[in-house]
């Protein structure tokens, strides 16, 4: 059983999986940062100095009572909140990520479709008496000298 399982661990398809994983983590950390450092300030400026990472929703007062200037603040006083603007961050992470990979995958197909060249187109054909390999044009099978009908 060990011998199958390392047969499997190193195949090929696991090993690429693999890198795909730890890619992917980086990738969405960069996203992430992304998002958070260089889209979200803009975006907050044009809705009227919003800052999506402050935005909660107040469920319970912790030991120290509100009003919380921040979300970091709230959550050292141990207060319940729903961290709304933090979630809208997500949502745009997760979309930027899910277009980066619509685009990764669109470039594959592209190039997967130029290696696919169509068929050329066959040259020869079949004597039907000695079976083989005429010009198409040909009258007449230069192996067994039989008649043919031009093809």
């Amino acid at each position: 059983m060990f011998r199958e399982f390392k047969e499997f661990a190193v195949r090929g398809n696991v090993v690429d999986m693999a890198v795909g994983i730890i890619i992917g983590a980086a990738f969405g950390t960069i996203v992430r940062s992304l998002v958070a450092d260089i889209i979200m300030p803009p975006v907050g400026l044009l809705l009227g100095n919003v800052d999506f990472t402050n935005m909660f929703a107040l469920l319970r007062q912790g030991a120290t009572a509100g009003p919380y200037a921040s979300l970091a603040d709230a959550q050292t006083a141990g207060a319940v909140t729903i961290n709304y603007g933090v979630f809208i961050n997500t949502i745009i992470s997760f979309v930027i990520i899910a277009f980066s990979v619509f685009l990764i995958i669109r470039y594959l197909n592209r190039l997967k479709r130029k290696e696919e060249a169509p068929p050329e187109e066959p040259t020869t054909r079949e004597c039907p008496y000695c079976f083989s390999a005429i010009p198409l044009k040909a009258t007449r099978c230069a192996f067994c000298t039989s008649e043919l009908q031009a093809g």
